[in-house]
């Protein structure tokens, strides 16, 4: 069977391709393959160019029109006669099997959407054995209904139809199965494996949480590299792995954190993002577990982010999934160092833009009405760190009040 996960990270170059549609406007597909070249270049490769196409909806024989898939072929072409081929085409939606099919053989080179390259980006990223086997159990997950673009050439029937005229072949008479059926049985057989892997490895893990005590717990979760595993890092002291790239985070860490006299659990999850794979969520609920479990979400925001609101909503979304939604919560806005904004001329008379707004004048929106409060912060820089440590007492302390009535001697 062919190799699913790439175990060498090379520097590959890439299209990537995108459809603007009633539902997804121009603005919008331009930031989600914005986000699509940081994935891209997180897995290790380099865009070189990128497709667009204004459609009613995707083509279900080759996701783009054939005049696009000409205008693809022919780039690809001319990459090639200049010594830069093109090594894969990206696209920004998740693919079928006949559209995977119809357009490698188009294209001639390696097809991807945007759900096998964060799947290839979490096979990388995993270290623990927790983390490896959520991961390939999400891409049999992925592969199992494409089974049939890995085994084109091999679609003939290994058995033939017995004595006396049979078509198979001398040894292979019988009833026989296809090699895609036979795959089909080995993956089924292996998933089956992994999830009872996983089982045993949620009943340890329920154990440990088990045995942590009687202290709350506090949760980073947020959208794929705001700035979790750096706030971490600040409040707990610690050295979890933080860096500039996308999913930087898999394996949940859990540290105890004590301000001033009063300690409790903070958990850094893994991050979300936009059109995330069904398949990744459920393969990964019980490293989510600490998510569901946590007794205070502190949802952490980069509001440098030029459409920060809209990673807002999907990680809103994806906790109302994981049944969160009820858990007591606060935003953090990370990175105020980073926003930036630009002051309108005193004579411009055209209608404000999001651009055209200072952070003092977004903090009195619809910020400073948020239910459960907000703070702003920059982790990198340590600014108001303070404050939010102040903040955290005070919830914790609450909290602490509340499902501990009577152990009351920590303040």
């Amino acid at each position: 069977m062919k190799e699913f996960v790439i175990s060498e990270v090379k520097a590959e170059t890439a299209v990537l391709v995108g459809l603007i549609t009633r539902e997804q406007p121009e603005e919008r597909t331009r930031e989600y393959l914005d986000e699509l070249e940081f994935l891209a270049d997180t897995a290790g490769a380099r865009v070189v160019k990128r497709f667009t196409q204004r459609v009613g909806g995707p083509s279900a024989i080759t996701y783009v029109g054939s005049g696009k898939l000409e205008e693809i072929q022919t780039f690809i072409k001319q990459q090639e006669e200049q010594d830069d081929p093109v090594g894969m085409v990206i696209f920004d939606d998740e693919l079928s099997a006949k559209q995977i099919r119809n357009i490698e053989r188009a294209l001639g080179v390696k097809i991807l959407d945007r759900t096998s390259l964060i799947l290839d980006i979490f096979a990388m990223r995993a270290q623990t054995a927790s983390a490896k086997t959520q991961v390939e159990l999400a891409q049999y997950r992925y592969m199992l209904p494409r089974l049939q673009r890995l085994w084109t050439h091999l679609e003939r029937q290994g058995g033939g139809s017995g004595s006396g005229g049979g078509k198979g072949s001398v040894g292979l008479r019988g009833p026989g199965e296809t090699q895609l059926e036979m795959d089909r049985r080995i993956i089924l057989q292996r998933m089956t494996l992994l999830k009872q892997r996983l089982a045993e490895i949620d009943k340890q893990k329920t154990t440990q949480r088990k045995n942590r005590g009687r202290l709350v717990r506090v949760a980073l979760v947020g959208y794929t590299n705001v700035g979790k595993s750096t706030l971490m890092n600040l409040l707990s002291k610690s050295e979890v792995f933080a860096e500039n790239k996308l999913f930087a985070t898999l394996d949940t860490t859990v540290r105890k954190v004590v301000i001033d006299n009063l300690p409790f659990l903070l958990a850094d999850t893994v991050g979300f993002i936009r059109k995330l794979p069904t398949d990744l969520v459920e393969s990964f609920k019980s490293t989510l577990d600490e998510t569901r479990e946590a007794d205070l979400l502190l949802h952490v925001v980069d509001i440098s982010h030029p459409d920060f609101e809209e990673q807002i909503k999907v990680v809103e979304k994806t906790l109302a999934d994981l049944g969160c939604a009820e858990t007591e919560s606060m935003i953090v806005f990370n990175k105020i160092d980073q926003y930036t904004w630009v002051e309108k001329e005193e004579d411009d008379l055209t209608p404000p833009t999001k651009e055209n707004v200072s952070l003092d004048e977004l903090k009195r929106t619809w910020m400073a009405k948020l239910p459960g409060g907000c703070i702003f912060i920059s982790a990198k820089e340590r600014e108001n760190i303070e404050e939010l440590r102040s903040v955290l007492y005070e919830r914790v302390k609450a909290l602490h009040m509340k499902k501990y009535p009577y152990n009351d001697f920590l303040y």
